[in-house]
């Protein structure tokens, strides 16, 4: 790791104050700072990883199993519609460390699932998706 490390670094081993609601050796989960409702959580890994597919696998077990508890405890506490639980990769992760999203949702809270404007391209290639994936699994255990 770097000097400096990633700010997401700093925030999961407590270089920077968070609200911590829980933690573990692997994780450490607070209140995210721009709430999209009350008990807007985030999860980070302590240890610094960039996206889904970096992640070992006890590291993402953890992130699993903290991400259903902190659900059970929004359920009990705030009685939402709902719980989201959202992850962003790549150039949408704004942190540049992987964090998942957990959040209570109500009926008319705003947040929204935008579709793309055309969705027809990709819904009429259903079947060569599928064989595309496939074969890049298969070629991934073959190499």
């Amino acid at each position: 790791m770097s000097e400096t490390p990633c700010l997401g670094c700093q925030l999961a081993n407590h270089r920077i104050e968070t609200h911590t609601v829980y933690e573990n050796e692997w994780v450490t989960c607070f209140l995210d700072i721009a709430p999209l409702n009350e008990g807007h959580v985030l999860i980070l890994p302590k240890r610094h990883f960039h996206d889904v597919d970096d992640l070992d696998e006890r590291t993402a077990n953890e992130i699993m199993k903290a991400s259903a508890m902190l659900a059970r405890r929004l359920k009990a506490e705030f009685q939402p519609d709902g719980i989201t639980v959202i992850q962003n990769g790549g150039k949408f992760n704004d942190l540049t460390h992987y964090h998942m999203h957990v959040f209570p949702r109500y009926v008319e809270d705003g947040f929204a699932w935008v579709e793309p404007v055309d969705s027809s391209y990709a819904k009429g290639r259903l079947s060569e998706t599928q064989v595309r994936l496939v074969n890049q699994a298969n070629g991934l255990l073959e190499g």
